[in-house]
């Protein structure tokens, strides 16, 4: 058995792929668009990823935008998607300054949550041993849910 893909809709394709690929660090490695379907599928995957992804066709995450609009709800109900990172203040930071909300800071230097544009809960965790506690993650709240 081997992990392919993870799906998740977009309700607004450009502001979920701003989210994933320009504040988040995907790159996009496939593309395929039906027009008899009216649906676009993008395929995205890790940097470290994207060599193996575009040749095994994984592991990747599949963003499916309906070109007809769609409410979608539920996000927490997926659960989340998880990533590790080589540093997750510099993720959270450069997160922060793109205007997304970390909804569960890095307090501990291991772990953070965000959410989507479409309200998916995604969790980053820090590549080997936790970062030592720093400011201004140490002493930020919670906010919202993730």
């Amino acid at each position: 058995m081997r992990y392919l893909h993870t799906m998740i809709r977009a309700s607004d394709l450009d502001a979920t792929l701003d989210f994933f690929c320009n504040k988040l660090g995907l790159v996009e490695v496939q593309r395929y668009d039906n027009e008899q379907g009216r649906f676009t599928l993008v395929f995205l995957a890790a940097p470290a990823d994207a060599e193996r992804a575009a040749t095994h066709s994984s592991p990747l995450l599949e963003i499916t935008w309906n070109w007809d609009p769609e409410d979608y709800t539920g996000g927490r109900n997926f659960g989340h998607l998880a990533y590790r990172v080589d540093d997750i203040y510099a993720v959270c930071q450069r997160l922060m300054d793109g205007g997304v909300t970390i909804n569960r800071p890095p307090r501990d230097g291991r772990m953070a949550f965000v959410r989507s544009p479409d309200g998916i809960s995604i969790e980053l965790l820090q590549e080997g041993s936790p970062l030592a506690p720093s400011e201004p993650w140490l002493s930020m709240p919670n906010e919202g849910s993730w």
